[in-house]
């Protein structure tokens, strides 16, 4: 009888991760917006804003905080320039109803006010669905040294 027992519940709990995993993999509109922002960035493509909302805040390694008017601002002054993003890890997903949190890490190359820079950046970003579209509401990174 417990062998059963425990067979339902461990079939239950797999059952039910796999749920989990595919609910994941079912929307891949998060997952594609997560790749365009990177795009988005790395392109100086002003239709990053369409997938920002528009209570969007940046936490930036080097400490500046911008809301969304100061992010258009210097994006559009290309303050600073990425000519390389790429994302080296995803290691974590979780979602709550129509609020996901990612946590990844990204290697950047770019330039600012005219100095080239290298880095290794850890992400934890939150995404909220609005109207069935995935917009970016929070990112914080912080650099990850050597």
């Amino acid at each position: 009888m417990k062998r059963i027992l425990l067979f339902i519940l461990l079939f239950s709990w797999a059952f039910w991760n796999c749920q989990q995993i595919d609910s994941f993999q079912k929307d891949e509109k998060l997952f594609e917006n997560i790749k365009l922002l990177d795009s988005y960035l790395q392109n100086n493509n002003g239709r990053i804003v369409d997938i920002l909302d528009p209570d969007v805040s940046f936490g930036h390694s080097n400490g500046w905080v911008q809301n969304i008017e100061d992010f258009k601002k210097d994006f559009s002054s290309k303050k600073v320039i990425y000519r390389d993003i790429h994302q080296t890890e995803l290691s974590e997903i979780k979602r709550y109803k129509n609020t996901a949190s990612i946590r990844r890490k990204i290697k950047v190359l770019g330039t600012y006010k005219n100095q080239d820079f290298e880095m290794q950046l850890a992400l934890l970003e939150i995404w909220i669905k609005k109207n069935a579209v995935w917009k970016l509401w929070s990112r914080q990174s912080v650099e990850i040294k050597p």
